[in-house]
């Protein structure tokens, strides 16, 4: 028997799972749905693909274990969120396909909670809604210009705090305002995969894990253990999908690194409130994100370790210097915590497509779907893009299966060096905004044209 693997991740150290892999693929099979990749999109789809027929044969491969990569590291937001700007969506969709799609993703949101109390999977799941705090005058008027735009593309339900209401939900330094949105519930991910991947596993599904797909074909998969046959062959490799023969230039990896606290004693809480577990974050460019645990701990992660020459995705703890930037952001937002022990540090990839649009699809004449570039929003994303793509491969016509992203292609990125000179340059360029509007305490015209750059 394989011996369990060390957690990369504070979620998968703690989420009482044995992490011992399951069997490795022995030889060739035959099945009718292969999906290559054990996270959410993957677990998801073989979870509906299940409902809708049980008596599909479904085989999953995974590089490691179920869960190994953004599923059980990400920061624990299972939100409405979604990449593209609703502008954007709306431009290309009009105003239904933004509609149709919100709700969809807000529906999501409470399907999962729904979900874990159908299958008995405690993923610590609180719908706290999100909360972005305002801090400083350049955050203020670009909190209230979100806010402003989120109501008009279909956010009635998003509102804006003073300061005094956005104290009163948690106590962070220097907040002069925020917005909140009811859509987002915090999690323990690793909780949250590995207890679908049981439950699909119970339903008929086989999993075979220490088993890496080297490439995708029409009705096959190639791992070194041998080759899986089917008629649909599901791509949800999300972050490591450029390591896939032919695929080197669809999704970019980049790196998302996060720490966690000890837990912390009452005391810290009762100055710091946050008694809802709402997800956090704040107005600045260079994302930081954060939630309250289960067991009172503060965990906060953030954007800004350096992309790596030709898409690289070895090594789980990530960027030293940005991890230390993270812990000095946690103590300067949570004076409260300043002297917390910080006991977990890791990292992780997530995916992110050349125009920033998320996709999920089905090319029927070649049997192979496909779904990712959640660029970090994948928890929800990801729970809504199984059902379509279970509907959309069992040939349901549903809702889901019209919506905006799906059928979406992507364009392909440049290739190296262009693209490690273009994505290194942004990241760059939005720390540099961040401190000229700490300074200034005005909007920065750069970070204006990055996202212009970024939406289209």
């Amino acid at each position: 028997m394989a011996a369990a693997l060390t957690p990369p991740s504070f979620w998968l150290a703690t989420c009482g799972d044995d992490l011992t892999p399951r069997p490795p693929l022995g030889a060739n099979v035959q099945c009718d749905v292969a999906i290559v990749g054990a996270g959410y999109t993957g677990l998801w789809t073989a979870y509906h693909l299940t409902r809708i027929d049980p008596a599909l044969r479904v085989v999953v491969v995974e590089r490691e274990i179920a869960g190994w990569g953004a599923s059980g590291r990400n920061g624990g937001w299972c939100s409405a969120l979604f990449a593209a700007s609703w502008q954007r969506v709306a431009a290309q969709h009009g105003m239904d396909g933004v509609l149709r799609l919100r709700r969809a993703l807000e529906r999501t949101v409470d399907d999962v909670g729904d979900w874990c109390r159908q299958h008995a999977v405690d993923a610590h799941f609180a719908k706290g809604g999100t909360l972005t705090l305002a801090r400083g005058a350049a955050q203020v008027a670009r909190e209230r210009s979100s806010v402003n735009s989120d109501q008009r593309y279909g956010g009635t339900d998003t509102k804006r705090l003073d300061s005094t209401q956005a104290r009163a939900r948690l106590a962070a330094a220097g907040v002069d305002g925020a917005a909140f949105t009811p859509h987002c519930a915090a999690v323990q991910p690793a909780r949250l995969v590995r207890g679908l991947a049981r439950v699909v596993e119970a339903a008929g599904v086989r999993i075979h894990e220490r088993t890496p797909a080297s490439a995708i074909e029409s009705g096959l998969v190639r791992t070194p253990n041998g080759t899986v046959r089917a008629e649909v062959v599901v791509r949800a490799t999300e972050g490591y999908t450029c390591e896939l023969r032919g695929e080197e230039r669809t999704l970019i990896p980049l790196w998302s690194l996060v720490l966690a606290t000890e837990p912390l004693p009452a005391p810290v809480w009762e100055q710091l409130g946050w008694r809802a577990r709402e997800t956090v974050t704040d107005g600045r460019h260079l994302l930081v994100y954060a939630q309250r645990t289960a067991d009172d701990r503060i965990v906060l992660g953030g954007r800004g370790a350096p992309y790596r020459f030709r898409s690289g995705t070895a090594g789980a703890a990530g960027h030293r210097r940005t991890h230390e930037r993270l812990e000095h952001e946690l103590r300067a937002l949570f004076p409260a915590a300043a002297d917390a022990t910080i006991t977990h540090r890791w990292g992780g990839v997530l995916g992110v497509p050349r125009d920033w649009m998320p996709s999920v699809g089905y090319d029927r004449s070649r049997g192979i779907a496909w779904a990712g570039g959640y660029v970090g929003d994948g928890v929800g994303c990801s729970a809504l893009a199984g059902r379509t793509l279970a509907d959309l491969i069992t040939g349901q016509e549903t809702d889901e299966t019209t919506l905006p992203w799906v059928g979406h292609r992507w364009s392909r990125w440049e290739p190296e060096p262009v693209r490690w000179l273009g994505v290194r340059g942004m990241t760059a360029a939005m720390a540099v905004a961040d401190r000229r509007e700490r300074r200034t305490g005005r909007p920065s015209r750069l970070a204006g044209l990055l996202d212009r750059v970024v939406d289209g």
